[in-house]
């Protein structure tokens, strides 16, 4: 092996030089340091690897991301999944939001299909997955939610999740509809409730034979009184549903009265 100590070398005006022949190997042992002063150009096919680099490496949003490679820079947005309860009427109402990504404190607003826009009143930081917001919404309809957080991320659901909504009111009044005498027909007595789509005994009793048709709007009694044995008041309630699945209900009562119809022969 030859050995070869210089201090400079320094080529002919416009010419270069040349260290080695191709598939010779050039080293710079590990306590020495090898300076360039200028541009170091690599032919074709030639180069130095990132690897070998002191500085092989850039951070990116917090990772190491080497030289040559690649990252997807993105960012992390909120994500909305579900939302309980779904439909409200338009008193103030708390809305739990599950999702993904909060940030204490989101901003939450719920978006008419209209296009106008309502901020929660109130939001609460649960977690990173759940929030609560509440919200007094005075337009009945559907709404998209939109959540953003203090970093600026945001997002809107993509359906109207919430429904706003009254719940059906009773247009018949609680209390008596009416007294019958026994084997009597009811004849046909309506309930009347705004909104309602249905209609529903919930507790009670109905007199012998009296049957509830349940109709959207208004719903009907009918049927012949059977089975009383004695002077009675019957109680019941009735719920009115509406499409949303909102509920309301009313208490009636019914009398029978049988009168002489039951009474002993008089002699």
């Amino acid at each position: 092996m030859s050995e070869v100590k210089v201090n400079k070398v320094s080529p002919r005006s416009g010419t270069g030089v040349q260290l080695g022949d191709a598939g010779d190997t050039i080293t710079v042992p590990s306590s020495a340091n090898l300076t360039v002063g200028g541009t170091l150009t690599a032919t074709t096919g030639g180069g130095v690897a990132n690897a070998a680099l002191a500085n092989s490496a850039i951070t990116i949003n917090g990772s190491a991301v080497s030289l040559g490679g690649s990252v997807t820079i993105g960012e992390t947005k909120p994500t909305i999944s579900s939302i309980n309860p779904a439909v409200i009427t338009n008193a103030q109402t708390a809305i739990t939001i599950s999702g993904g990504n909060f940030v204490s404190v989101p901003i939450v607003e719920a978006i008419n299909s209209t296009g106008s826009i309502t901020s929660a009143d109130s939001v609460s930081f649960t977690n990173a997955s759940t929030i609560v917001a509440t919200f007094t919404l005075a337009t009945d309809g559907t709404y998209f939610l939109r959540i953003e957080n203090n970093d600026g991320n945001a997002v809107r659901s993509g359906t109207a999740l919430l429904t706003v909504s009254d719940v059906p009111a009773w247009v018949t009044g609680a209390g008596s509809l009416g007294t019958f005498s026994g084997g009597d027909s009811f004849g046909t007595i309506t309930l009347t409730a705004t909104d309602s789509v249905s209609m529903a005994k919930v507790s009670g009793t109905f007199p012998g034979g009296m049957t509830l048709n349940s109709g959207s709007g208004s719903s009907t009694l009918t049927g012949t009184e059977s089975g009383a044995t004695s002077d009675t008041t019957y109680s019941f309630t009735i719920r009115a549903t509406d499409a949303q699945g909102q509920t309301a209900d009313r208490a009636f009562t019914i009398t029978v009265n049988l009168g002489a119809n039951n009474s002993g022969q008089f002699n």
